[in-house]
């Protein structure tokens, strides 16, 4: 079994659609979405729709939970939340369908799959929480904790932005890396394949090049932050392109 794994594309259609189209070259089966759908791009509606078409399986991330709750949390967030990201949430959540809105709120935030004789767990940020951060130097410990909270034997996340495949006491962790807003230094999108052979497991991550003038020209027809443009020129965070503000 093929399947294209792929996450944190906040709401960045163009560099959605050089995945998808990559993939289907590669002759996936399947996608597996691990959420965080919207944010701080231009085009959150377009992407649930074509994810949908995609009938990509997926679950809502952590960001997609707080756009869903901006109207309850709005006014809280005027003051504690920086002012980019209060705009993020507040764009987001305006620029998606009635439709679109519930279709993420019915989501699971975790989904457990049997594919090609193996266990697996979809999550956006680990096991223990949708917002923990887990890369490539999370000390092997903590993999095993988590392992054991999962009991499954692959685990496919997200959340931090950071592409990484390791096995720890036979058991995978799999982070997807960002298909739409990589704040590695490194613009290009990312995500990745995973194939499941009778003779084991092999992943292998992609860095692909998309249409980032498109994605820039669209947030600033929008009058949307510059830094959200920076952000996808520079291939960084929003702190790290706009540090002014303390991070909120």
């Amino acid at each position: 079994m093929k399947v294209a794994l792929i996450g944190d594309v906040h709401a960045n259609l163009p560099a959605l659609e050089a995945v998808l189209a990559h993939a289907r070259q590669q002759d996936v089966e399947a996608i597996w979405n691990i959420g965080d759908w919207v944010g701080y791009n231009a085009f959150p509606d377009q992407v649930v729709q074509r994810l949908r078409q995609e009938q990509a399986v997926s679950i809502i991330g952590n960001y997609d939970l707080k756009v869903l709750k901006f109207p309850k949390n709005k006014k809280k967030w005027r003051h504690s939340k920086r002012p980019e990201k209060w705009l993020a949430f507040k764009w987001a959540y305006e620029n998606l369908s009635g439709e679109s809105r519930r279709y993420l709120g019915s989501l699971p935030q975790e989904r457990r799959l049997m594919a090609a004789g193996k266990s697996i767990l979809l999550t956006h940020g680990s096991p223990a929480s949708n917002q923990e951060t887990l890369s490539a130097n999370t000390p092997e410990e903590r993999l095993r904790e988590l392992a054991r909270i999962a009991e499954t034997e692959v685990i496919v996340c997200g959340h931090s932005h950071q592409a990484f495949a390791r096995q720890v006491d036979g058991v995978w962790f799999i982070n997807t890396g960002s298909i739409g807003r990589p704040d590695d230094g490194d613009p290009r999108s990312v995500y990745a394949i995973l194939q499941i052979t009778k003779k084991g497991l092999q992943v292998h991550h992609y860095r692909l090049d998309y249409d980032v003038d498109r994605a820039v020209a669209a947030i600033r027809a929008h009058n949307l932050p510059e830094s959200f443009a920076q952000m996808l020129l520079q291939g960084r965070g929003l702190d790290e392109v706009s540090p002014r503000f303390s991070n909120n």
